[in-house]
């Protein structure tokens, strides 16, 4: 794990992993447990893909990608009643971002290279102005490759389906098992198999099987090793 730098005014953790191992829970009962910010990368694309679905602009179309990130204002807001608020051109698109189709469409935003530059550019904006808890796929090995902390949430492939399941359950969505069985292996293919940012877990980041663990244990787990590489980093 990467050592604490004096010189660094802001702490800034990463949990990266693939769809369903629990990262947003985990990485939002975490940063309030430490009382930073909690940085959704995933969420910013999906408000890129939602502006350029509203737009109709060829997803396919890197330049034209690039352009409207170039033109979009995407803001993250912690706000004390909704949590987490994104801010799409100054408007609230929390509960828009999450579709279906969005969701089906963010995986073209997010393996562009042109438009992650200009995504990383505004996360590593971020995170120079506060401390932060940051989740995604490839956040601790291209985003943030100097961060304070660096952890790698995965589970087992049936129990990340399970929990996606009684996720859209829970959303009130009528879904088939085996469906979304199918839909998540062929996510985590493209995460790690994208030419840009694939999902993999940096060579210095704690690996934490979540398994077998409640949101809340896998959070202690967490802290616990911060408490220990800290107690270490200081007495060295």
């Amino acid at each position: 794990m990467t050592k604490i730098k004096q010189e660094r005014k802001f702490v800034i953790v990463t949990i990266d992993g693939p769809a369903g191992a629990g990262k947003s829970s985990v990485a939002k009962a975490l940063a309030k447990r430490l009382k930073f910010s909690y940085l959704d990368t995933g969420a910013m694309y999906r408000a890129l893909t939602l502006k350029a679905v509203r737009e109709k602009i060829n997803l396919k179309d890197e330049g034209a990608l690039v352009r409207l990130a170039k033109k979009t204002k995407i803001d993250l807001k912690d706000d004390s009643q909704k949590g987490l608020v994104i801010l799409l051109d100054g408007k609230d698109v929390s509960e828009e971002i999450r579709s279906e189709q969005v969701t089906n469409n963010t995986f073209y935003i997010a393996r562009t290279p042109g438009v992650r530059g200009v995504m990383v550019e505004w996360q590593r904006r971020i995170g120079q102005q506060r401390s932060v808890v940051v989740e995604g796929r490839d956040i601790g090995t291209v985003v943030f490759p100097h961060a304070t902390y660096k952890f790698y949430l995965d589970a087992d492939f049936e129990e990340r389906a399970k929990r996606r399941i009684n996720e859209l359950k829970a959303k009130g969505a009528q879904i088939n098992d085996t469906a979304v069985k199918i839909d998540l292996k062929e996510r985590d293919t493209k995460d790690s198999t994208r030419k840009v940012g694939p999902l993999k877990k940096a060579d210095d980041a704690i690996l934490i099987d979540s398994t077998n663990f409640s949101v809340d244990e896998v959070v202690e787990k967490i802290l616990g090793h911060i408490k220990q590489f800290s107690t270490v980093n200081h007495s060295s």
